[in-house]
């Protein structure tokens, strides 16, 4: 194959969103060999450097539905194969309806753009805490979840169905490298969750999921993102304050188990070939300052 012919197979890639997953993922990507130009989204100025500094194309592109998308930035970055969006809902206004309204007005984009196939970036927090194992078809609607505008956004992204190949990936807690559970918890007392389970994703793997489900091929599909194993808080908690010198909570039994739920993974792991650099939440990585 030449070299002009390899350049030309390589797809355009946008993210929108490129904070703390999606940077990392932009980065991946350019170093992956699958695409030559990676574009980021941010609202934030300062970021924009950052983003030319490592080969990102950046643009400023604040998501207002109210003013709507401003065409002169919109329309070059949607100008691409794939875009990935990642864009957590604690990123809007904390307005009912905002993120939902974005993501109405992100479709929207997308539908009038080359754009071919899209991932995006969801919760498992969607699922209700029914203290039992949580697969995809339990919800499909927002009157079924634990977050109704979250179901809201991702049924707006997948009715680009089926003129654009919609995967919807709805991640567990997102942790790793400087984001680690025991700093949120440390010398907290009491707590009643410690004997339930946990539902972790590191961020290396969410990153190296989206690559493999990109190289793969982009499907039709809702998939969990999860880590295979499901240690106690507990356990987590105590473990990553050891790591760091912290002083660990402490736990107490309740008259009640506090309701739970146990994400499964086995959509994903029959859909694509995926070995887990941290399988188990109680071995992530983890470092005071992120890279």
């Amino acid at each position: 194959m030449s070299e002009q012919v390899s350049k030309v197979e390589k797809k355009r890639i946008s993210i929108l969103g490129c904070g703390w997953l999606g940077f990392s993922l932009a980065k991946r990507l350019l170093s992956s060999g699958i695409t030559s130009v990676v574009k980021g989204s941010t609202t934030s100025q300062h970021k924009l450097d950052q983003f030319a500094a490592v080969g990102i194309g950046g643009y400023l592109l604040p998501l207002n539905p109210e003013a709507g998308l401003d065409v002169g930035i919109s329309e070059p970055f949607f100008e691409s194969d794939i875009i990935v969006i990642s864009i957590p809902p604690r990123m809007s206004q904390n307005v009912a309806g905002n993120y939902a309204a974005q993501m109405r007005m992100v479709a929207e984009a997308i539908r009038k753009s080359p754009v071919k196939e899209v991932v995006f970036v969801s919760s498992t927090g969607v699922y209700r805490d029914l203290s039992q194992r949580a697969v995809e078809s339990d919800v499909q609607l927002p009157e079924h979840s634990a977050q109704p505008e979250m179901v809201a956004a991702e049924n707006a992204i997948s009715a680009l169905r089926p003129e654009k190949t919609v995967t919807v990936l709805r991640l567990s807690g997102l942790l790793g490298c400087n984001r680690i559970p025991g700093k949120y918890v440390k010398g907290q007392k009491d707590l009643t969750t410690g004997d339930i389970p946990v539902n972790y994703i590191h961020r290396d793997d969410a990153v190296g999921i989206i690559q493999a489900i990109i190289q793969q091929g982009i499907h039709n599909e809702t998939l969990n993102i999860t880590a295979p194993f499901h240690p106690t808080r507990a356990e987590v908690y105590v473990d990553s304050c050891s790591q760091f010198g912290w002083e660990a909570p402490t736990f107490k039994i309740p008259e009640q188990r506090p309701a739970f739920k146990l994400i499964s993974g086995d959509k994903f792991s029959k859909t694509y070939q995926y070995e887990f650099k941290y399988p188990d939440p109680l071995l992530f990585h983890y470092q005071l300052e992120d890279l």
